[in-house]
């Protein structure tokens, strides 16, 4: 079993999210205050956002230790946690939670055993999603199993969330579509994935609107029911 995902984006009415290049507008604490009203028991997000909580990318020092690529559980009475997408093992975080929020980190089976001592050391849970490349639904299902996750709000750069509507895991949309405008070429969007000019992924996805509601400064929240097939 999965949790319910929920992508949570801001975004300009041209479709970016890169808000520090956005025309001025008034509401921008909504996305917080929506964030609350989700009340999602964790929230995901992947490498370059997660990068801005970690204490850097140098690597964990060297060990002679040699552990299993087995998930391990640092807490399990955490009432919500934060979960990083940090396949190659790149970031060192030097604390096991982000605001009171426990630290789950997803991982690949190809990173060092000094990465794992490393974060065995800070407290941080981590979790294997793949030999290589990440199966979201095995990390989804991990993150219900093992620390009764279910509710999940994906809260990434374009190119994460797009990763998971591709992998067709994404149940919800909610967006935020703020009053302003951004307007260069090739921005960064809500949703970005790699493929070929006639990949059709999307096409197999439907978004039925579920509700829309005004926010404060020109801000219009719409959630939509992502169904596939």
């Amino acid at each position: 079993m999965k949790p319910h995902v929920t992508v949570h984006m801001i975004s300009s009415v041209d479709g970016r999210i890169k808000t520090s290049r956005w025309s001025p507008f008034e509401g921008r604490g909504e996305y917080e205050k929506v964030h609350d009203l989700l009340e999602g028991d964790a929230w995901m997000c992947g490498r370059v956002t997660m990068s801005g909580y970690a204490r850097g990318e140098a690597p964990y020092p060297a060990t002679d230790e040699r552990l299993p690529r087995t998930d391990h559980i640092a807490r399990r009475d955490a009432a919500s946690h934060a979960v990083a997408l940090d396949a190659s093992g790149r970031l060192a975080w030097g604390r096991d939670s982000i605001d009171a929020d426990h630290l789950v980190v997803v991982l690949s089976e190809s990173v060092s055993d000094a990465h794992l001592a490393g974060l065995r050391r800070d407290g941080v849970s981590y979790i294997f999603g793949g030999e290589r490349e990440i199966d979201f639904a095995r990390v989804l299902e991990t993150l219900n199993r093992e620390f009764g996750i279910a509710r999940l709000l994906v809260e990434g750069g374009g190119r994460f969330n797009g990763s998971l509507l591709k992998a067709g895991v994404v149940d919800e949309l909610s967006l935020l579509l703020a009053p302003a405008v951004d307007g260069l070429a090739g921005g960064g969007a809500v949703f970005d994935y790699d493929g070929a000019p006639d990949d059709d992924a999307a096409k197999g996805l439907r978004f039925t609107l579920a509700s829309s509601q005004p926010r404060e400064g020109g801000v219009m929240w719409l959630r939509y029911k992502v169904e596939r097939g």
